[in-house]
């Protein structure tokens, strides 16, 4: 089984992947607005789910001491990202590299035939000119979008708007306890039914993987952030929608802690939806299904300092991927 939706820069062995020197991140005024206050605490963290896939570290279950800390209620949109780039003329690696990895089903012919597949998994394209701005490559944009997620932005992205909002990314343990909105060992943030009684409680692939989409849930790609009902802590989408980079890497020396799974998921191929899911990808990749949130320390101002925590789960090589290091789906 290989992985389905977050392909990584090492997939793409046909595009030039030369940086082009960075400007500097401006300063900006410091502090984090809207940020929820969680009062942390000892909980079971991973899973020993017969669904779960025990090659990516989801378990064992674990008892994690988690200190008092903020975050965000939704990913970053595309309008927050926006005033970003507003203030310090970022340019996302994908500008940088030219290119990132769009879900075929979404291109016009012209585009697609100009885009290269990802040989494991033809259905991801390495599309030229997407980027943040541009999700589905030429001819698209987020004008309609602005309360959607932004995508098509790596780790490092994420990181330099943390250092610009004076905030950072969330440690895996801390996303977990977030995602799990105050339920014990539930699979989902709501509880262990996918859809009680009949509600959808996230944006992810319905129908047949990956050639036909019901959209029963109301969404294709991307839903806006704010969509459906949040967790017990007042969270939104934290499952389904977008992966979520989180300031962990998968192993010691390896890539980036992903979580949440995104609107690609679907059971018959990698149901990684579940809260204690968790994949990786490189941290200068970017695809059409890859966002953030942010956190902060508890009670006073971050300054935007990238935290090196310890990985929380057992050093593990990831499970179903297309070559090294994707994410999963």
């Amino acid at each position: 089984m290989l992985s389905c939706c977050a392909p990584g820069h090492g997939d793409a062995t046909t595009v030039a992947l030369s940086l082009a020197p960075r400007p500097p991140v401006a300063a900006a005024p410091r502090g984090a607005r809207g940020l929820i206050d969680l009062p942390g605490g000892r909980f079971l963290m991973g899973t020993d789910d017969p669904d779960s896939f025990p090659a990516d570290g989801e378990g064992p279950v674990r008892e994690v001491a988690v200190d008092p800390f903020r975050i965000a209620p939704t990913t970053v949109t595309n309008a927050q990202f926006a005033t970003f780039v507003k203030a310090t003329g970022h340019v996302t690696e994908a500008e940088h590299f030219g290119f990132s990895f769009v879900f075929g089903g979404f291109l016009t012919e012209d585009v697609a035939a100009a885009s290269a597949p990802v040989a494991a998994v033809p259905w991801w394209r390495a599309v030229p000119g997407a980027d943040w701005r541009h999700p589905e490559g030429a001819g698209s944009s987020v004008t309609t979008r602005q309360n959607h997620p932004v995508i098509h932005v790596s780790w490092n992205d994420a990181q330099a708007y943390c250092a610009w909002s004076g905030t950072r990314l969330p440690t895996e343990a801390e996303w977990e306890y977030a995602a799990r909105g105050g339920l014990e060992q539930r699979r989902y943030p709501w509880g262990d039914d996918l859809t009680p009684h009949g509600r959808h409680m996230c944006n992810i692939w319905r129908g047949d993987f990956p050639t036909r989409n019901t959209a029963e849930d109301g969404y294709v790609g991307t839903a806006p952030a704010k969509s459906f009902r949040p967790n017990g802590f007042g969270l939104y989408n934290v499952v389904g929608n977008v992966w979520e980079w989180c300031a962990d890497r998968f192993a010691p020396g390896t890539s980036r802690v992903m979580r949440g799974g995104s609107y690609l998921c679907h059971d018959s191929y990698c149901n990684r939806y579940r809260v204690a899911a968790r994949s990786s990808n490189t941290p200068d990749s970017s695809t059409g299904n890859i966002g953030f949130r942010v956190a902060a320390d508890s009670g006073f101002d971050t300054g935007g300092a990238e935290p090196e925590p310890e990985p929380v789960m057992s050093p593990c090589v990831t499970g179903p991927r297309v070559a090294q290091p994707p994410g999963g789906a």
